[in-house]
């Protein structure tokens, strides 16, 4: 995953995505979200052979695209990277709006599976026989593509949060790894202590950081059944987040600096920042853009709530999947079993992308893969445990887009004023009511 991707997300311009009034665009051949294919149909179309068009910013894609071909010469497809995250989700709905120019596969993040998903502008693919690969994928990713009793995406990758930190600066200060966020909230203070200049991790407001972090808590603030939508930061697991992050807050233990900025990168490999929770696609981002920091770095499971149940939450991650305006879903349906189920995983984990395959986050192969980026540690057994912990319960909001793109403008007050986190999380509670009530959903107690 890019580091744009999982910039906080902001001016976002899709509030049409959602709009309940909006009818699913059809396909130059009348298809709708409940078109489908056999097998023998797919693998036919295929050899026939045709033209398809994939949306997609992964760069492991390109690799499997020109692996697909010459397995199938008779297909051409063109990837074409149309934007990042929210860039590409206004580039895709404008085209659906105009009715044209719309791709035949396009990359979607599972948190803005949704906004999509709802009114069925992406296609169901339980025609396919899509369900017959529920095993095949962890429970986290393949909860994600599932709505309203449909399956509208293949799992890419995932994101299974584990803790970044850099070994040689803990050795330094003789701070432990933290197995709680007790211990952590200790670390952090002991470290700027110590260090005045030297913080435990950085924030300055990220909503999906944060719903990740209520995830794994135990928190479950949205609840979603088709248009009926409640919302509600007041259960024990965010106000677990609440209490901690305020406790950060309020004693300035937190880098004010903007995850993904030059600057980040910088107080990583100066010390200024000594740890991160995210997901388990962040080797990459290190290796690429912080290469100095090569031995130095660990990775070790993410800070337990509850020593006795662990639990962990996905951060990141997308599908593919096929819009409704596609009139190649057979073509395009025969590529996201290549890619996503197919020889195209083993590609992409061979360049750097993370599974979401339960047979290759269980493989030996997988498991043993020594990263010399963290001084030879065998970091995908940490990373396939927390994928395993995930529990599969969590819900986005249909217009989660939307939402992560006002939490700056709400809960993102506590960072740089003294509202506090609680109070932020209240309005962004309120706003998200707001908007959701505009388009039409209607809001549950």
């Amino acid at each position: 995953m890019t580091k744009t991707a999982r910039r906080a997300l902001r001016g976002v311009g899709l509030a049409t995505v959602v709009a309940l009034g909006l009818t699913a665009c059809g396909s130059d051949d009348g298809g709708s979200g409940d078109a489908g294919a056999s097998a023998d149909e797919v693998t036919q179309a295929l050899e026939e052979g045709g033209e398809i068009t994939v949306w997609a910013w992964e760069p492991t894609l390109g690799q499997v695209v020109e692996d697909f071909q010459a397995e199938y010469p008779n297909v051409k497809v063109n990837l074409v990277n149309a934007g990042t995250a929210n860039d590409q989700y206004t580039a895709l709905q404008n085209a659906m709006q105009a009715g044209s120019g719309v791709p035949d596969v396009a990359q979607i993040e599972y948190y803005a599976m949704g906004q999509f998903s709802l009114n069925e502008s992406i296609t169901d693919l339980s025609g396919f026989g899509a369900g017959e690969l529920a095993d095949s994928y962890s429970p986290g990713p393949w909860s994600a593509v599932q709505a309203n009793d449909g399956i509208y995406g293949l799992p890419m990758d995932s994101g299974p949060m584990a803790l970044y930190y850099n070994k040689d600066l803990f050795d330094e200060y003789g701070i432990e790894v933290p197995t709680t966020w007790d211990e952590y909230l200790q670390a952090a203070r002991d470290l700027h202590e110590a260090n005045p200049n030297a913080y435990m991790t950085n924030d300055t407001g990220d909503g999906g950081f944060a719903t990740s972090m209520i995830w794994q808590a135990g928190g479950r603030p949205y609840q979603v059944d088709g248009t009926e939508v409640g919302i509600d930061f007041s259960d024990e697991g965010s106000t677990r987040f609440i209490d901690l992050w305020q406790q950060m807050l309020d004693e300035d233990l937190l880098a004010p600096i903007t995850s993904w900025s030059d600057e980040w990168f910088q107080g990583m490999g100066d010390g200024t920042i000594a740890s991160l929770a995210t997901g388990a696609w962040m080797p990459a981002n290190l290796e690429s853009s912080l290469p100095d920091g090569a031995g130095s770095w660990r990775v070790a499971p993410l800070p337990q709530w509850d020593e006795n149940a662990p639990a962990s939450a996905e951060n990141g991650g997308s599908a593919l999947t096929i819009p409704d305006a596609s009139s190649k879903k057979e073509l395009a349906y025969g590529f996201l079993q290549y890619a996503n189920a197919g020889d195209g995983v083993a590609t992409r984990l061979e360049n750097g992308a993370f599974p979401a395959t339960t047979a290759d986050l269980n493989s030996e192969e997988f498991l043993s893969t020594e990263f010399e980026y963290f001084g030879g540690q065998r970091a995908n057994e940490v990373f396939a445990e927390s994928a395993a912990n995930v529990a599969d319960d969590w819900s986005y909001l249909p217009f989660q887009v939307y939402a992560n793109s006002i939490f700056n403008d709400t809960a993102g007050k506590a960072y740089v004023s003294n509202t506090t986190l609680a109070e932020g999380l209240a309005q962004w509670q309120d706003a998200s009511r707001r908007y959701g009530e505009e388009q039409g959903f209607t809001i549950t107690d």
